[in-house]
């Protein structure tokens, strides 16, 4: 199994097959517009637009699981992301991360990375770096700035 087993819901509620991003690196992102760490969709498309010629994506996925910082529906939270940050990576539904309705992609997310002691996402911007080949090859939590992953992101690209 790999990530492009996944399917997911757009912002208007159509299933997408991650199949679609197939050879192309992932970074995949629970997000969430009014928390601390908010402010790195700046960081964030700032290395979309300097890798995405490159077969970069990021997959950002709002939750509102985590004191509800993302609150507003899937519309207000793309307007807000689009006009305050310019965000031009794809956005998907609202979901749940942890717990009884989690996402599978999430729950799966986390079972790959046995290095890692959190088998649960512990807040927003909890980032994954999926390899071309559909496999999780990096986990880098909330604290993590885009410029400090920046290198695998390039190394993956390779």
């Amino acid at each position: 199994m790999n990530v492009y087993d996944f399917k997911v819901l757009d912002q208007k509620g159509n299933e997408v097959s991650l199949e679609a991003y197939k050879g192309k690196v992932l970074l995949i992102v629970n997000t969430a517009t009014g928390c601390g760490f908010t402010p790195q969709y700046k960081g964030l498309e700032e290395m979309y637009e300097e890798y995405r010629e490159e077969g970069f994506e990021i997959l950002d996925f709002p939750c509102n699981q985590f004191f509800r910082q993302a609150p507003g529906s899937d519309e207000e939270i793309n307007a807000f992301c689009s006009l305050r940050y310019n965000t031009q990576f794809p956005r998907f539904k609202k979901l749940d991360v942890n717990g009884k309705n989690a996402s599978p992609l999430f729950l799966w997310l986390c079972e790959q990375n046995e290095k890692n002691k959190y088998k649960k996402i512990k807040w927003n911007f909890t980032k994954f770096l999926i390899d071309r080949e559909g496999n999780v090859i990096g986990r880098f939590e909330p604290t993590d700035k885009p410029e400090n992953f920046k290198a695998a992101v390039k190394e993956a690209l390779k």
